[in-house]
């Protein structure tokens, strides 16, 4: 009986399991690709009217990178190094800019600033008065009740926040932020 070499049978192998593994797909692919198809889970489509369906505005990253780039102009005007972060209603981070020389802390403050701003509706300096009765607020995560957060509305709801962090009080980070708002009135 002849031996074929360990490189014949290793070479014999990977092409077995390649051709194994083209045939699954294949398959795979087949059957997804037809509907209906024994095996293949049926797709069940349906209209839902407007009692089953909610929308939201939100602001676009066009217009959130306007507001962060006004903030981080406003305090560059100021001469400070602030980083900036823009979020949408739902606290997920649209933009966020960290300025040349700004703390390495500073990114993350501002955008749990600008959380903070959303989820109240409210600029973050009014929340941080809140915890005087509610010192159990700041135990919410991802949160900061630091001035430095100003949520962004229409309509009277929020549809986003920008927080800026990095100045020397948190009253400047706060007109900073409020510098990003009035950037999209314009």
């Amino acid at each position: 009986m002849k031996r074929t070499s360990m490189r014949a049978r290793v070479l014999g192998g990977a092409v077995a399991v390649a051709a194994l593994g083209a045939g699954t797909f294949g398959a795979v692919a087949a059957s997804a690709e037809t509907p209906g198809a024994a095996g293949a889970p049926a797709v069940a489509r349906a209209e839902v009217g407007g009692k089953g369906v909610v929308s939201s505005s939100h602001l676009s990253v066009d217009a959130a990178t306007r507001a962060a780039l006004a903030a981080m102009d406003a305090a560059d005007k100021g001469g400070y190094k602030v980083s900036v972060a823009v979020v949408d209603r739902n606290g997920n981070t649209i933009v966020a800019l960290r300025g040349d020389g700004a703390g390495p802390q500073s990114p993350e403050s501002a955008e749990r600033k600008a959380f903070t701003a959303v989820s109240w509706n409210a600029p973050t300096s009014e929340l941080a008065k809140r915890l005087a009765q509610t010192p159990n607020l700041k135990d919410i995560p991802g949160t900061l009740f630091l001035g430095g957060g100003a949520p962004v509305q229409a309509k009277g709801a929020p549809v986003a926040a920008i927080g800026v962090a990095g100045a020397p009080s948190g009253d400047l980070d706060e007109q900073f932020a409020q510098a990003g708002v009035a950037a999209l009135g314009k």
